[in-house]
């Protein structure tokens, strides 16, 4: 036993002799033992942060009206956050169309599911300035808003297929507007008039 504690003794006396005559080094290994501890001790924890090991499995929402989708990502410690949303007339509004992650996607516990849900009113654009173009630009125009009910009239003018206005609901557009992607836009022409020789011709043709 008083053989141990000398060996216990001179092994501390020779660690301090090191110390005394070798400092740098010592304090370079003093450093290192310090640096690798803290790393182990910096590792555990960012496991326990991160939960290493824990994954959860998403659910299929798709289809589900929001709240129901709420509920069933809740009780799988998930939330849901609305990131962005369609108009789509055969699908109730409010149901989820599109979710990321996608569903069986592993993901941390706790992680938020963005989802895509149907617009509760279509989507509103603001009408350009159309007036004094062709018919075939005024379609385009309106048509390139994504509307897909575009009409055309005509009206008395002699500028033929020249586009003079536009009415929505019976009421005149202006650029600046807005209107929903459902609306059924009219667009107004002119029906040009004949020319005088061709009025001549016609009433002999008559005769």
């Amino acid at each position: 036993m008083e053989k141990t504690n000398d060996n216990k003794v001179k092994s501390v006396k020779s660690i301090g002799g090191f110390a005394r005559q070798y400092p740098v080094i010592w304090n370079l290994i003093l450093i290192l033992i310090t640096a690798i501890v803290l790393i182990w001790i910096l590792l555990a924890l960012l496991g326990v942060w991160t939960l290493h090991g824990q994954e959860d499995v998403v659910p299929d929402v798709r289809g589900l009206n929001y709240n129901q989708a709420e509920n069933v990502l809740a009780k799988e410690g998930m939330s849901a956050e609305i990131t962005d949303s369609i108009f789509e007339s055969t699908i109730a509004p409010g149901t989820v169309v599109d979710q990321n992650p996608k569903n069986n996607s592993k993901v941390k516990p706790g992680r938020t599911v963005y989802l895509t849900i149907v617009a509760f009113s279509p989507k509103l654009v603001v009408v350009p300035e159309f007036v004094n173009v062709s018919m075939r630009q005024g379609i385009s125009i309106f048509e390139g808003l994504g509307l897909n009910k575009v009409e055309v009239v005509k009206v008395p003018s002699e500028y033929k297929d020249l586009v003079l206005g536009a009415r929505y609901n019976g009421l005149p557009l202006q650029s600046g507007m807005k209107i929903p992607t459902t609306a059924t836009v009219i667009i107004e022409v002119g029906e040009g008039y004949e020319e005088e020789g061709e009025e001549t011709e016609n009433a002999t043709d008559d005769i």
